[in-house]
């Protein structure tokens, strides 16, 4: 039986904090995305699931529905989402590239009608990560170590940020949002954030 990958496989990631961006992620830009209200800080990373077409993985069709480009036609599953005017920060493919959308300081438009501890309007406070895939399909250890890699990368950018303020679609919009679904193992990566900012903490000491 093969043991999943060491998470000191992926090396550290890193965020330029002047604009936003992910140094050596892909950059697809979307236009779906503003300006967070005066004075607000990211302080709350949503864990999201999706699938496009329901199901299929590869493709280009998440970079397409995330920039406003996805074609009404090209498959019925198409039709209603081509309107939709949404994006997220980034996306986690199912080999663990990263692509980005949204500058980090930016507001991505990917929670909805949402709330966290009482907070509503999550978009406002949060960075939006999608991982490639369903709520019943397991996600793979690329995913996972690329995941705990952009969260830690994220926590050592943005100070407003904690690693007990990670939460999932499911918790944000409870009853209307289901990703990333019970076949997301949050132990796992807490554990493996966990293990990077100790790595983190020795290696600044």
């Amino acid at each position: 039986m093969s043991r999943a990958p060491d998470d000191r496989a992926i090396q550290p990631l890193r965020i330029d904090a002047a604009t936003g961006l992910l140094v050596g992620a892909r950059q697809v830009l979307s236009p779906h995305f503003d300006e967070r209200p005066a004075g607000m800080l990211p302080e709350l990373i949503v864990v999201h699931g999706i699938s496009l077409p329901p199901g299929e993985f590869g493709g280009p069709w998440i970079d397409r529905l995330l920039t406003g480009t996805l074609p009404p036609d090209a498959h019925p599953e198409f039709r209603e989402r081509a309107a939709l005017r949404v994006s997220a920060h980034t996306l986690i493919r199912r080999d663990g590239a990263i692509v980005q959308y949204v500058p980090f300081g930016a507001r991505a438009w990917h929670a909805g009608k949402s709330e966290y501890r009482g907070r509503s309007a999550c978009n406002d406070f949060s960075i939006g990560i999608e991982l490639e895939g369903t709520d019943e399909t397991p996600y793979t250890d690329a995913q996972y170590l690329a995941l705990a890699a952009l969260v830690s990368a994220l926590l050592a950018t943005y100070p407003s940020l904690a690693a007990g303020h990670i939460a999932g679609h499911c918790d944000i919009a409870p009853g209307r949002k289901s990703d990333p679904g019970p076949a997301f193992d949050w132990p796992r990566l807490r554990a493996s954030v966990a293990a990077r900012l100790v790595r983190a903490g020795k290696a600044r000491g």
